[in-house]
């Protein structure tokens, strides 16, 4: 029964862009992605359309499809694949908050794509801010740590952008956000789940602390227009 329970988790962009975040939803038939300014992520139920990933490859330089292994056109090319480990909270670990964790707004959006591009550049996109709720912890009126939701269904909110700032790590800024940021989607009767990947042990560790468990591989195929790659070789 707990199985079918978490069943949407094993195809995550294709739920939220059925349920929670249907308005982000490019108009495809086959395919389910986000519009590229908020999030490069695509998925199928069924059918893979290959036309409908090449469209999508005219309008951004790069993207993932979350999930099984897609089929695309000669004009779209697979520039790797990011095996993640699926984690699931379903008994969250308490953790002390000592830190002040404040709710980013629209006036801290520059501060938090600033921060996150520093660390994973090209994930966080213009529009990603409007995915789901970000929460943070400034310094010094700089912003050095953050966590926040992207992929969000029904019954299930995606934890992501765990950042903490190079300068500031090791203070346990990363476990008091993840914690904070699950009691509250917790409390709004949700389930937190994350991607990590599945080479990370140390974040890994980290979530399993938290109270994360295990649930299952996922890939994320990342695919590159060969226009796109062209226009890169000539600049």
């Amino acid at each position: 029964m707990l199985s079918e329970t978490l069943a949407p988790l094993d195809n995550p962009v294709w739920y939220a862009l059925q349920e929670h975040q249907r308005h982000f939803r490019m108009p495809y038939q086959s395919m389910a992605f986000f519009t590229p300014d908020v999030c490069p992520f695509g998925g199928f139920l069924n059918t893979c359309s290959p036309a409908e990933i090449t469209d999508y490859a005219r309008q951004t330089s790069h993207f993932f499809v979350v999930g099984d292994r897609p089929c695309f056109e000669d004009t779209v090319i697979l520039h790797n694949e990011l095996v993640c480990d699926q984690m699931v909270l379903q008994h969250p670990v308490p953790v002390t908050i000592t830190e002040p964790i404040i709710m980013l707004e629209e006036a801290h959006r520059d501060d938090l794509i600033r921060l996150v591009n520093l660390v994973q550049p090209g994930y966080f996109k213009e529009n990603t801010f409007s995915m789901g709720t970000y929460y943070g912890i400034y310094r010094d009126n700089r912003l050095v740590a953050v966590t926040g939701e992207r992929m969000k269904m029904n019954a299930f909110t995606e934890i992501s952008a765990v950042i903490t700032h190079p300068e500031h790590t090791g203070r346990g800024y990363a476990g008091q956000l993840v914690s904070h940021t699950c009691s509250r989607i917790l409390a709004e009767g949700k389930t937190p789940y994350l991607h990590v990947a599945s080479s990370n042990e140390r974040a890994i560790k980290l979530y399993e602390r938290l109270g994360f468990a295990y649930r299952r591989k996922m890939s994320f195929w990342n695919l590159i227009g060969t226009t796109a790659t062209q226009a890169n070789a000539v600049r």
